[in-house]
């Protein structure tokens, strides 16, 4: 939490202004329905979040030092401020995770109340078995306690020793995100949306079966993706804790080039083969049951929320979209052939 809250402030100008909340549920990776709403909070609410995310990821982390009682309150305020994370997006389930070490801000004596009492009850079990624990308590050591506890100390020094560069890292001014200092991964650095995109792009993939893709009369028909904004009337998802992994890479690949993400004209040859395993990560295939289309491009559009109430949203639309431009050109799978081959990607065949 502390490493997220210190991107923020040394990241994006907007986190010091207060105004990324101004455009985060719009621009954030998959919105939600809720999402929607919240993005037309008055100004003085999206203020007041940015405020209490900077108490809760910078201030909050410290309370679990402050002894047990301040200890409960940081538990409570994060798992609190992950809830609200979950209902207000679709970060897959990285909020989930994020409560569970806050679990352990939470003492039996906390909570004793969630469970039944009295003889033979749950926790009349709990009280015999910590009463049994401290009477063996000064029982000689066995040979498995020892080389349990050695295992213990020796995992803690070496997380301890890994956690140097970690915290190297959240002191430096050029603080990095989402990163690892050593091949083994067991601790890493984290810092979530360090910078806020004003606007919202998305790549809106495209088919055809016409001969000829530079045909005025062509007609381009659209791949919707199971959560990534598509069709403007589409209601937006909600999925979390799930994560549609292709849908999350389409978001940065809308403010990148298709030459940063070769990924996505592979996944175009696979479209243009009407591949069974890359179709069933997508929500519609506007060419099923026919012949696989000839061609496949890639548009970049604009999306803003419609707003509630408003003439957008009265004709069913969740979006308003405007084409920007291309994102690549019209290809068929003769084009992708050489493209294919340099990479010593298979190529696709039709199925």
């Amino acid at each position: 939490m502390l490493g997220a809250g210190l991107i923020k402030i040394r990241g994006d100008q907007c986190w010091q202004d207060l105004t990324c909340m101004d455009f985060h549920y719009e621009t954030q990776p998959v919105p939600n329905p809720v999402a929607y709403f919240l993005h037309r909070s008055p100004w003085w609410f999206h203020r007041f979040e940015t405020l209490s995310n900077h108490f809760l990821e910078l201030v909050v982390p410290f309370f679990i030092f402050l002894g047990r009682r301040m200890c409960i309150v940081h538990g409570a305020l994060q798992v609190l401020f992950q809830v609200v994370l979950i209902i207000s997006g679709n970060l897959s389930f990285l909020n989930w995770l994020t409560i569970v070490p806050s679990l352990a801000c939470f003492d039996d004596a906390t909570l004793g109340g969630l469970f039944p009492s009295g003889p033979g009850r749950l926790k009349d079990q709990v009280l015999k078995i910590q009463e049994e624990e401290t009477r063996g308590a000064g029982a000689p050591r066995t040979r498995g306690s020892v080389a349990r506890g050695t295992v213990n100390l020796a995992l803690g020094i070496l997380v301890a020793w890994l956690s140097i560069p970690v915290v190297l890292n959240l002191l430096s001014p050029r603080q990095v995100m989402n990163s690892s200092f050593n091949p083994l991964r067991i601790v890493n650095t984290y810092g979530a949306f360090g910078s806020i995109t004003r606007e919202r792009t998305e790549v809106i993939l495209q088919g055809t079966a016409s001969a000829n893709a530079s045909a005025p009369d062509s007609a381009w028909e659209d791949y919707e993706f199971k959560c990534k904004p598509g069709d403007p009337r589409r209601r937006p998802c909600l999925i979390s804790p799930y994560h549609h992994r292709l849908d999350w890479l389409m978001w940065f690949a809308a403010f990148q080039t298709y030459e940063h993400n070769e990924w996505i004209i592979h996944l175009a040859g696979k479209l243009l083969a009407n591949d069974a395993q890359a179709l069933s990560l997508l929500a519609r295939n506007p060419f099923e049951g026919r012949d696989p289309p000839r061609w496949v491009r890639g548009e970049h559009y604009r999306y803003k929320f419609s707003r509630p109430g408003g003439r957008h949203a009265a004709e069913g639309k969740w979006w308003i979209r405007r084409r920007l431009g291309p994102y690549f050109p019209p290809l068929s799978r003769q084009d992708l052939r050489g493209y294919f081959t340099s990479r010593e990607w298979p190529y696709p065949e039709p199925e």
